[in-house]
């Protein structure tokens, strides 16, 4: 499956949803197994395309903030499965 068709099917999941749906879907997404990330991306860019420059700043100072104040994973937590 190429990255298109992962786009599109991930959209499909989630046409019809309802607000709470949706909500309901991020929300157990969130910290959850890696394999939900590309789903995670292609929601968080549908966000992206709707959002004002000044919601999009907001979006990214908040992500600015969060990782300023947790520790740098290390090497050894790259989720790579290599040891550096």
């Amino acid at each position: 499956m190429n990255t298109l068709d992962l786009r599109q099917a991930i959209i499909r999941r989630v046409h019809d949803k309802s607000n709470e749906d949706l909500f309901d879907i991020i929300d157990s997404s969130v910290g959850a197994d890696e394999r939900t990330l590309p789903g995670l991306g292609v929601l968080f860019e549908l966000i992206w395309q709707d959002t004002p420059p000044e919601g999009r700043q907001r979006m990214v100072d908040t992500l600015h903030r969060h990782l300023a104040s947790i520790p740098a994973p290390t090497k050894s937590d790259s989720g790579t499965g290599r040891k550096t």
